[in-house]
Parts: C-alpha cells; sequence; structure tokens
C-alpha cells in the first residue's frame, strides 16, 4: 500500500524524517508531495522544488530508508476544487494521504481519501519557521534537520540567501 505525505519541506528537517519513518512502518511506499514547488527566493520559501528534492531524498538515503519513495514536485494552482485531482495527475496511486495543513486534509477527505494528521515531534524546535528564524539570527539550526540537509543548505548558501531575503528597505 501507498502512502501520500504533502508538505512544502522549507527546510527537510528531523520532525519531516521521523513522520516518513512512522508512516513506513504501516505503508510500504510513500509519495511525498514537496509543495508549493514554483515558490523560492522568499523568507517563508527561500528554498527551490529541486533543493528540497536533494535534501528529502539524501537525508532518506543518510538514514537508510530503502523503501520505494517517490518525491514530487507540485505546484500551487490556487484552484482549490480541483487541486486533488490535479496531485492525482502527477503522482503514482496512493490509498491515504498525510497531513496537518487544514486545507489540504479537507480537500483530501472530501475527495474520499483516508485523512491522517501527523504528530508534531518537538514543534518548538523542529518547525520550519523556528529553522529559518535560527539560520537568520545565528543559532544553532543544524541540530534540527539531517546532515544531508544541512549539507545542501551550506552547498547552496542558504543561511546567506534567507539573511538576505529578510532584510527590508522599508523604514519603520
Amino acid at each position: 500500500m501507498r502512502a501520500l505525505y504533502a508538505g512544502r519541506f522549507q527546510p527537510f528537517h528531523l520532525g519531516h524524517l521521523e513522520i516518513i519513518k512512522e508512516i513506513l512502518t504501516t505503508y510500504d511506499e510513500l509519495v511525498i508531495v514537496v509543495g508549493s514547488a514554483q515558490y523560492s527566493h522568499t523568507v517563508d520559501n527561500p528554498f527551490t522544488a529541486g533543493e528540497r528534492i536533494q535534501m528529502i531524498t539524501e537525508s532518506l538515503d543518510e538514514y537508510n530508508i530503502s523503501n520505494p519513495v517517490y518525491v514530487i514536485p507540485i505546484d500551487d494552482i490556487h484552484r482549490h476544487s480541483v487541486w486533488v485531482k490535479y496531485v492525482e495527475s502527477l503522482t503514482p496511486p496512493f490509498e491515504a494521504v498525510f497531513s496537518n495543513e487544514p486545507v489540504t486534509a479537507r480537500l483530501f477527505k472530501e475527495a474520499g481519501y483516508t485523512v491522517n494528521r501527523t504528530e508534531l515531534i518537538r514543534r518548538k524546535e523542529w518547525e520550519g519557521t523556528e529553522i529559518r528564524r535560527r539560520m537568520c539570527c545565528n543559532e544553532d539550526w543544524k541540530a534540527c534537520i539531517p546532515q544531508a540537509a544541512a549539507r545542501i543548505i551550506d552547498q547552496v548558501d542558504g543561511v546567506t540567501r534567507i539573511k538576505e531575503l529578510a532584510r527590508s528597505d522599508k523604514l519603520k
């Protein structure tokens, strides 16, 4: 059986990894949807879809996750009534969905899927907004993400990118 796990993964962190490991205790295969794939180089979405896919796949390799996992970027189409069909058209078939995002969960539930909420593990530390804040403030962020993801962020100079994106030219 195959499940779908949707997220933005900005960046991919240890909470995501733990959720994936938990899903794979019940399901044989997993489709990971990298949502908002068209967005990058903003404070909330600093990494490109390709960078996020690389963070995920290399982290799965790092942790020896051998189940079939399909990592698929999906753009936001801003039409909720057709979004599930859009996702279905770009992914292998799946039986269940894992998401805590309320709109995503609602749309898949209305389409007839079993929707599972995921446990928010160490949410105060392992959360994308907090990790990006730590990057901006020169605080320890590498302890919150797999080493493979940290290497990719370093390769693309992601901390500098986030700091530059967080600057404002507006007078306060």
